[in-house]
């Protein structure tokens, strides 16, 4: 939960900013704001995978794996953002933010199948 609030702080702030602007200059969602969600969950995964039992070790690769893989996604994402910023009219800014959205959906439905995994009580996913 806490993850999933630190995340999501960017979004916030833009909304707040957005909200409270006279002139709302500022895009009210931006792909970045949305990249650094999805980093942040995958991170997190990562980090809680890795701090229990490796009883399941085939899970735990396959998890690791598709949070490497989301990473590279969202990496991917800034940097084009960043492109977009120093070059405007390169990239597709709705097309950018509706694919960092589909991946955010994607990213919090597999955080929270990683956290009911990891949350169910047994021997398995003690703490080693």
């Amino acid at each position: 939960m806490y993850t999933v609030l630190v995340g999501l702080i960017p979004i916030f702030a833009r909304i707040l900013i957005w909200t409270i602007s006279e002139n709302r200059n500022l895009d009210l969602i931006n792909a970045a704001d949305l990249a650094v969600f999805g980093l942040i969950l995958h991170i997190s995964n990562i980090n809680e995978i890795a701090h229990f039992n490796k009883s399941d070790q085939s899970w735990r690769i396959t998890q690791n794996g598709i949070s490497i893989v989301f990473i590279s996604w969202y990496s991917i994402l800034l940097a084009s953002h960043l492109l977009e910023q120093t070059q405007p009219g390169t990239i597709n800014e709705t097309a950018m933010k509706f694919i960092a959205m589909a991946f955010c959906g994607i990213s919090f439905m597999l955080s929270l199948s990683i956290y009911n995994r990891l949350s169910r009580p047994t021997e398995a996913n003690q703490h080693e």
